[in-house]
């Protein structure tokens, strides 16, 4: 099974804060095979750029890519963009393409603490 991180959660898995949440998230971080969309990396980037986050993107790739084992997902990008045509009940391109990546690869579950994206997208754990 694939599972996928939002942007915060990742943030938070980097910064070991993720673990002991939830039993149901504990479960799928040991089972599943975890990655990111490339829209968390820019996101990533983005709240570095704006003093958010304290380590750039590709500080935090390569942390959870060669330390806890989460990979970078390489589905095609218009699969993707055409998955996000329909979620229409955001105007944020970040969460718009970040739910559209789980959704084009299988209906995967996604990882995010945002109570918006779990609102609209069912197979959020948190």
């Amino acid at each position: 099974m694939i599972a996928y991180f939002d942007t915060n959660a990742l943030l938070w898995l980097s910064e070991g804060r993720l673990a002991g949440l939830d039993a149901r998230l504990d479960a799928l971080l040991e089972k599943a095979d975890l990655r990111f969309s490339p829209m968390v990396l820019l996101e990533l980037e983005y709240l570095h750029e704006i003093k958010r986050s304290k380590l750039p993107a590709r500080d935090i790739q390569h942390k959870v890519e060669h330390e806890l084992g989460v990979s970078l997902c390489d589905l095609p990008f218009p699969a993707i963009a055409s998955a996000a045509l329909d979620e229409k009940w955001t105007r944020d391109p970040f969460d718009r393409m970040i739910v559209a990546n789980a959704k084009a690869n299988g209906f995967a579950p996604l990882i995010s603490s945002d109570e918006t994206i779990r609102k609209h997208y069912a197979r959020t754990v948190w």
